[in-house]
């Protein structure tokens, strides 16, 4: 359509031109960053008239910094509607780049509106930087001098090279908006967004995207790390009388453009990340106190960490290209189920992994693995994330408490008891038969004070002065005495008896329990060296290690690795109640409750848990990084006896950047 330039100048007299607004929203935040100002034209004959088609006619008119001028002084009137700190973008013409006199012109109109040109970012498109780069160049220093920023406008679509990007001070880039509204649909497009919000990074610019209709599009863009964007689904480019109303959409609508959580079997693109983001990335996976590696499709090693290639026995170039299958062939038909359900999608975790020695008659190693899909931005599988602990210390730990586990049931589980009744003149009326096979005398000759017949000679007079201190004053029996047994030896007994009062304060009862304790006795040394044994045990192994009974869970043994990294807040006797003392906080410093250390739920559930991670308080003021692992301990009759815990020191978690 062609308009003579007498109609441009009528157009600018009448006040013809005027701008548009349209939102720029933070895609991390979906806050409102600004506005782009779009030039339109209502012709006082024809309407509307789009700006494709006007723009090319003012240029060659010779018209365009007026048409820039207009636009600025509008915008820049409409301001009191701006919320704070909000900024204008306007388009500049490729012809406007190489006029020297441009800055001061631009200066001049922002200095009569009082319109800080630190709010005013200037759109070039990447034809402007072909003809003179020089020039450009000059034009382009001049802006920056003033306080604007610069934003390459379209990128991907015109001839700009990097030696322009290089060149120029841009502070963004933009993306054009057909890379946009394809990218859900077409991995090449999302390959080229990916690509240009990698090289904004790097260049440490921001990215904008134009034309995003669709929240999926804007979810995408953030997850592959662009900043701004710009479209439809923020809201379409509207009138100054109308930016009232798209402050208010915008922060109205702003929940619905959050993002969706990302797939927790995702990984964020690395094409995406700049590169001194993949370096310290890297440097977090070489430093990682585990063995990693990502397998593409075909199991062929892309990249792994130090610690995998020292567990592989072989350097980290030795692996690339190459299949476990290859590397470590002893193991892998007990590993390869697990790697290819993570490429159908599943992931797999606590795969224990059994791996022979190296060396004739040597021990060989416990490894626990973890195997998880890794999906692009779309959801396809690209390979699996593979992580390998080794875990034969722990492994071996757990043995070894299970060698004195037999041990510390002899000295927590009971013998029969005899019952007894006593009255009120301490005069035995009943008993049990045990009594009778104990000692050969019948019940009848038993009764009454005849048991005591059956009494070692040195015993009988603390044993009666007990029952009749319990007769007056109505305390507990707990005495031992001896009894000749039928083969004619003397054994140790334990009495123990509560009284029942009467109304007045009379003693009308006395009901009791006597226990054969000759054996503990005599294996009384025996347990002791048991329980030495056990402790030394405990102190060998090379992590901390505690003992409680059931069903209370009182702290019977701990080995002076365990008082060390609980910096002694371990007391003999202590309770699951008191286990608080310990102070052992989650990853997010949220203490755990004592119900919720391993060793309660092992003596409370009978669970054995393996390797949960928390943290204990350092001398030094920090957190020490720790494995608790725990095993319920069970009697002849299957009921929980006791726990043990095992607590095992680890390397500290690299703190992310």
């Amino acid at each position: 359509m062609f308009f003579p330039e007498g109609d441009i100048l009528r157009a600018f007299e009448e006040e013809e031109f005027f701008p548009h607004f349209q939102p720029l929203v933070e895609l991390r935040t979906s806050q409102l960053a600004g506005f782009e100002v779009l030039a339109r034209w209502n012709h006082g004959k024809l309407g509307s008239i789009p700006p494709d088609i006007f723009i090319p006619v003012v240029e060659k008119s010779g018209l365009i910094n007026g048409l820039t001028k207009t636009m600025l002084e509008k915008a820049f009137a409409v301001s009191p509607l701006l919320p704070p700190n909000t900024t204008l973008s306007v388009n500049l013409s490729p012809v406007q780049l190489l006029d020297s006199a441009l800055p001061t012109k631009l200066e001049a109109v922002a200095s009569r509106n009082n319109f800080s040109l630190q709010r005013v970012t200037f759109e070039i498109t990447e034809s402007a930087l072909v003809d003179d780069l020089a020039r450009a160049q000059s034009v382009a220093g001049d802006l920056k001098a003033l306080g604007c920023r610069l934003a390459l406008d379209d990128f991907g679509t015109g001839y700009a090279s990097l030696k322009h990007l290089q060149a120029l001070p841009f502070d963004e880039l933009k993306i054009d908006k057909s890379f946009v509204g394809a990218m859900t649909a077409a991995r090449e497009n999302r390959k080229i967004v990916a690509a240009v919000v990698g090289l904004g990074h790097s260049l440490g610019v921001l990215t904008v995207a134009e034309g995003v209709e669709t929240k999926e599009q804007a979810n995408m863009l953030l997850w592959l790390g662009c900043d701004l964007g710009q479209g439809w689904l923020f809201g379409r480019p509207a009138p100054a009388d109308e930016i009232p109303r798209l402050v208010l959409a915008v922060i109205k609508a702003s929940t619905a453009f959050l993002p969706a959580p990302v797939d927790a079997d995702s990984i964020m693109g690395l094409e995406a990340l700049p590169a001194q983001r993949h370096a310290q990335l890297q440097a977090i996976y070489d430093g990682a106190p585990v063995g990693l590696c990502f397998l593409d499709r075909k199991m062929r090693y892309v990249s792994l960490n130090c610690h995998l290639a020292e567990m592989n026995g072989s350097p980290i170039a030795s692996h690339i290209g190459k299949t476990p299958k290859e590397l470590v062939p002893e193991i892998f038909p007990l590993i390869e189920p697990h790697i290819r359900r993570a490429l159908k999608g599943e992931s797999g975790s606590g795969v224990e992994i059994s791996r022979p020695s190296a060396d004739a008659g040597g021990d060989g190693r416990t490894l626990l693995g973890s195997y998880r899909p890794v999906r692009d931005e779309a959801g396809e599988v690209l390979g699996v994330s593979v992580a390998i602990v080794d875990i034969t210390e722990r492994k071996r730990a757990e043995e070894a408490l299970r060698q004195g586990e037999e041990h510390y049931r002899h000295m927590v589980e009971l013998n029969p008891h005899t019952p007894w009744v006593l009255d009120a003149d301490g005069k035995v009326i009943e008993a049990s038969s045990r009594w009778q096979k104990t000692t050969g005398m019948e019940m009848e000759e038993a009764m009454g004070d005849g048991w005591m017949r059956a009494l070692h000679p040195d015993d009988v007079e603390h044993t009666t002065r007990a029952i009749q201190e319990t007769l007056r004053t109505g305390k507990p029996i707990d005495i031992e005495y001896r009894v000749k047994s039928l083969d004619g030896s003397w054994k140790w007994m334990w009495s123990r008896g509560s009284a029942v009062i009467g109304p007045s304060g009379e003693v009308l009862r006395v009901y009791g329990t006597v226990e054969d304790i000759e054996r503990p006795k005599t294996v009384e040394h025996a347990l002791e060296r048991c329980q030495a044994g056990l402790q030394a045990t405990f102190d060998a192994v090379p992590v901390g290690m505690i003992l409680a009974d059931a069903p209370e869970g009182n702290v019977a043994m701990a080995n002076q690795e365990a008082h060390r990294i609980l910096r002694n807040a371990i007391q003999p006797g202590q309770r699951i109640a008191d286990y608080r003392r310990w102070a052992a906080t989650w990853e997010d410093n949220q203490p755990l409750k004592p119900n919720e250390y391993p060793l309660a739920r092992a003596i409370l559930h009978g669970e054995t848990i393996r390797a949960q991670t928390v943290y204990f308080q350092k001398e030094s003021g920090g957190r020490t990084r720790v494995a608790l692992s725990a095993s319920p301990i069970y009697g002849h009759n299957g009921e929980i006896v006791a726990g043990v815990m095992v607590i095992e020191e680890m390397a500290d978690k690299p703190t992310p950047s």
